[in-house]
This record gives C-alpha cells, structure tokens and sequence, in this order.
C-alpha cells in the first residue's frame, strides 16, 4: 500500500484518499466502481471527499473487489473508533513503536529513550524512584529491549529534537556521560536516523511543558505519546496529534541543522571527556 499518505489526514480523509488512489490505479471511474461495488456512483465520490463516512460492508466490498486483503476494512475500523472513543489508549511500546515507520520526537530534559546507552539509563533509574538494583535492572533490561526496533533491515525513520542544554545536564558521571555522546554522535550518522538539537535560549516555548513523541504508522492513524509525571498518555485522537504536530513543526523550525547539532554533540563528547 502507499507510504505517502498525509499522516495528519482524519481517518475518513484517509480512507477517501486511498480508495481515489487505489480506484485510479485500476483505471476506473467512480461509476464503474459504484457498479462493481452496487452502491450510488455519489456514495463513492463522498466517501473520497470524507463526507461520509464508509459502512464497514462498503469496506469489506472494497476489499473483495480490489484484493486489498483487509486493507480499507482497517481503515473503516479506524474510523469507527476515532468517533466511538476520542480517548483511545494502547500500549505504545509493544503496539505502536514496533509497528512505526516513522518516529519525531521532542525531548527537552533527557536524550530520548531510543538513544540512551546502558549506562545512561541505569544511571537515570538510579536516581530516580527505584526501590531495589533489581527493579533499576528490570527498567534498563526493559529500556535496552524497545531499542531493537532501530536494527534489522527496515527500522524506522526517526527524527529527534532535542534540547541542546540536555548534552551537558550530568546523568552518573563524566564516563557515562562521555559514552553517551559517543552513541548519539554514532547514531546521529545513520541515514535513517536525524537529531537536530533545539538551542537552549529560543524564544520558542511550545516545548517547555512536556516532551513527547509521534509514532506514523503504516494504514493507521498516527498516534502520540506526551509525557506526564507518572507515564505517558498515548491517543490517536486526530485533533490532538495536530496540536501536538503544530509544536513538533515549531520546535522543528527553532532547531540547528543535522551537520551543526552533530558537530555540537561532538563538542560535548570533548568536554566530558576533558572531566574523566
């Protein structure tokens, strides 16, 4: 199926736009298609504009008539649930981050949990709320495992904002955090992999209340994942991925570029090394 469809898109407006694609693609109008799908010729132009919203039948013929497996009867799902449940919550690290194609983040105090090293996340859960080295364990055994999403032959693009102050903030010591910019610098040079670093006096404030994390998947809405104090609140209800997005393109456009926040993460490297 196509990867280039808006992810902003609402669920309906994304079902349209695949049904026009995948419609033209065969070469048919929108009456012939309304013949082999025995509908109204309007109910098929309607549903292309998102004017009205697909039957979960009209999805299945869909699917029938094109061999799209279940391809728009998803997508009819999706739209069925963006209006049933506004509020709809999942698991982000084993239904949405393994699933990505796309990962944009924004971290304000730390490096994103993606780009951490072992020694940078225990020294983060040591001095955290931990109550046993076992449980500090079980959180970096944990952390280390959502990693792997970015080896293997097709890990996802990720895009990473981060806070140009976070370089210098100590977590553990001058050897961890000397490692640290070591692996960021190293996985800033992978070419499915950009980390722009946001300078630390922008006048820009949209990020100063929370950092968060927008995960594009492929035939589903994209969803978003904000932080809060105790875990992180992850929906795909479509108005707050645009809020959220608006401030991910915001922060995006105060941010150094990729060549010059790498040569800043270098520069660091240096410094914390100068203290070991």
């Amino acid at each position: 199926m196509a990867n280039d469809i808006d992810p902003r898109l609402t669920p309906a407006q994304r079902f349209g736009r695949e049904l026009a694609r995948i419609r033209k693609d065969t070469g048919l109008s929108q009456v012939a298609l309304s013949k082999h799908l025995e509908c109204s010729s309007s109910l098929v132009a309607h549903v292309e504009l998102a004017a009205r919203n697909p039957s979960a039948d009209f999805a299945r013929r869909c699917d029938a008539y094109f061999g799209t497996d279940d391809h728009f009867t998803r997508l009819q799902r999706h739209i069925a649930s963006a209006g049933a449940a506004p509020g709809w919550y999942i698991r982000w690290s084993t239904e949405v981050e393994p699933r990505a194609r796309a990962l944009r983040s924004w971290d304000p105090l730390l490096i994103p949990g993606l780009l951490q090293t072992e020694d940078y996340a225990r020294a983060l859960f040591a001095g955290g709320l931990a109550k046993s080295m076992d449980e500090i364990e079980a959180k970096v055994t944990a952390r280390m495992r959502r990693q792997s999403i970015l080896e293997g032959d097709n890990p996802p693009v990720v895009w990473a904002l981060i806070e140009e102050g976070v370089l210098h903030r100590r977590i553990g010591g001058p050897e961890v955090m000397f490692g640290q910019m070591t692996h960021l610098a190293t996985m800033a040079e992978r070419p499915n992999i950009t980390i722009q670093l946001v300078p630390s006096d922008t006048q820009c404030t949209v990020g100063y209340s929370s950092g968060f994390i927008l995960a594009e998947l492929p035939d589903s809405p994209t969803v978003v994942s904000v932080e809060s104090l105790e875990r992180g609140v992850v929906s795909c209800e479509h108005d707050h991925v645009c809020h959220v997005w608006d401030r991910y393109d915001k922060l995006r456009s105060e941010a150094h570029r990729a060549p010059e926040s790498l040569n800043r993460i270098r520069e660091a490297q240096d410094q914390w090394k100068a203290k070991m």
